[in-house]
């Protein structure tokens, strides 16, 4: 027992001295290497369609794709300056710890286990999102309370898995689960017939239906939401300049919504009379400066990547996902930037 106990406690310093050097080197170098080094070290998924995935020509696009578009624009006035890093449900958090990536937008919850202990911090809501799952409607399963003893395949290192558990339990329900790391693997078993059901959020279901052309009508996502999952950006803990740039970045695709400001129409405000657009186009206020980048950035952000609502409609919208708690506050979502003043 004392053997185990000075284990325990070693190990929790190590993770202890090593988020301590992850906070400090975060303090002194990421802006400053990302402005040396010329582009945004982004991880991203390994291929979600609509938020993170490379088209036909290795472009690639998505929600959490365009979030590191922005903030290549606010930084460098160019949103092609990043380089993207696929990374897997678990190797996501030891990336960003380790420096391998300045700014994790990957369809991440935001949790207090991982804003505390992870040694990360969440920048906000780029996504509202709950789990589900998703079956063949041939097996003429209608609710989630019907999967009583079902197999289950779900992506370990998850919110999911541990929601999946807590869920079946709550409910009395017995299942069988079928874990596997790689998003393209997992969802390969349940179309091979290894799962009886798929879970992970709501828009991933989506996603991966979608992916099915032709035969997508063959599965069903069931109706019950069992869980909160916010999805949002995050960098290491104590990155406070970095953090920032990142964050006001993402609220700035919101407040371009708001003022009802798009990449085709941006231009035709650069001489608005309206105080907040010429503050939001860098004309006065001079809210670059506050940021360490050009007064331009949001206009840059505007006119390159475009507001979010440009953004939802080209890559989430044609998963069949409405904007729903995903719109804009006026509009009975939950989509709000605070002041950019």
């Amino acid at each position: 027992m004392r053997i185990q106990g000075f284990l325990a406690t070693a190990a929790a310093a190590a993770v202890s001295l090593a988020a301590a050097a992850g906070v400090a080197q975060a303090q002194t170098t990421t802006f400053d290497a990302v402005k040396a080094r010329g582009v945004v070290n982004c991880g991203v998924n390994t291929g979600l369609a609509g938020f993170a995935a490379p088209d036909s020509q290795g472009v690639w696009r998505g929600l959490d794709v365009d979030l590191c578009r922005a903030v290549a624009a606010a930084v460098f006035g160019d949103a092609g300056k990043v380089r993207y890093v696929p990374t897997t449900a678990q190797q996501r958090f030891t990336a960003l710890q380790s420096g391998e990536v300045d700014l994790l937008s990957r369809n991440t919850t935001w949790t207090l286990g991982r804003d505390t202990s992870l040694g990360l911090d969440f920048l906000g809501v780029n996504f509202y999102d709950g789990q589900g799952f998703m079956v063949k409607k041939s097996l003429g399963v209608k609710s989630a309370k019907e999967l009583d003893g079902a197999t289950v395949c779900v992506q370990p290192g998850t919110t999911t898995e541990l929601n999946l558990t807590d869920w079946f339990r709550a409910n009395n329900m017995r299942f069988t689960p079928v874990v596997i790391e790689r998003l393209e693997e997992v969802n390969a078993a349940f179309f091979s017939g290894r799962c009886d059901a798929l879970t992970t959020d709501v828009s991933g279901l989506a996603s991966v239906r979608s992916s099915q052309g032709p035969r997508a009508e063959e599965y069903v996502i069931l109706p019950e939401v069992i869980s909160k999952e916010p999805l949002g950006p995050a960098v290491r803990h104590g990155d406070n300049r970095w953090a920032d740039v990142v964050r006001w970045s993402f609220y700035a695709m919101i407040e371009a919504e708001e003022l009802g400001l798009t990449s085709a129409n941006i231009d035709q405000h650069l001489n608005s009379q309206n105080p907040a657009i010429q503050r939001f186009v860098g004309a006065t206020g001079g809210l670059g400066e506050m940021l360490g980048v050009d007064n331009k950035w949001a206009y840059n952000i505007v006119k390159q990547v475009g507001n979010y609502a440009e953004s939802f409609e080209r890559n989430v919208a044609p998963l069949g996902i409405q904007r729903g708690v995903n719109a804009l506050w006026t509009k009975g979502g939950l989509m709000y930037s605070p002041p950019i003043r």
